[in-house]
């Protein structure tokens, strides 16, 4: 990190912390003008100082000047991931990778005529899926759903589900669930 760099990621930190300069300044024991100065890069703490204002901020040095990968935020189809399962009769795409480590995790499910998804157990969080083509039916307990193209459908978990394409097209779907479970 440039030290030009410094005041700009303080400040950040502290607005993320939902702080005050006055109410940073006040928790560091230094006054406002000095956090102001810090800042905007017109002068430099003491390695000390820079150490209480971390601490103050919920952070340590170390963990402050560690450099980050940077995340991605756009992926394309070199960065998806395929598995079809012919039994069931579908092909999930996992398009955004790793995203089971994310709260929430978005796949593209293709169902043949006839196929579904594997029968989820009831668990916390959300799902929701906005059909991309075809029909597919929604499964919730003893619920059924019929979702056409364009339509989308969103629910707890809180039943046995799964969807379904009983039509004699293929049927894709955009499905999202929180937590991650597919």
């Amino acid at each position: 990190m440039n030290a030009l760099a410094l005041g700009k990621r303080l400040r950040d930190l502290r607005i993320t912390n939902g702080l005050t300069q006055e109410e940073l300044a006040n928790r560091c024991e230094l006054s406002k003008g000095f956090i102001s100065q810090v800042e905007g890069d017109q002068t430099s703490p003491s390695i000390a100082t820079l150490m209480d204002i971390l601490e103050c901020l919920g952070t340590d040095i170390q963990t402050f000047f560690s450099e980050k990968p940077a995340e991605k935020t756009v992926f394309t189809p070199d960065d998806y991931f395929e598995s079809e399962d012919e039994e069931l009769g579908h092909k999930i795409t996992w398009i955004v990778p790793n995203s089971q480590k994310n709260d929430m995790e978005p796949i593209i499910i293709e169902l043949a005529p006839g196929g579904t998804s594997s029968i989820e157990e009831p668990h916390s969080g959300e799902e929701f899926g906005y059909v991309l083509s075809g029909t597919v039916t929604v499964h919730i307990g003893d619920e059924r759903f019929k979702v056409k193209k364009g339509e989308c459908f969103y629910y707890y978990p809180d039943k046995e589900h799964y969807i379904e394409n009983r039509s004699s097209q293929k049927s894709k779907v955009l499905w999202v669930s929180t937590p991650p479970s597919f």
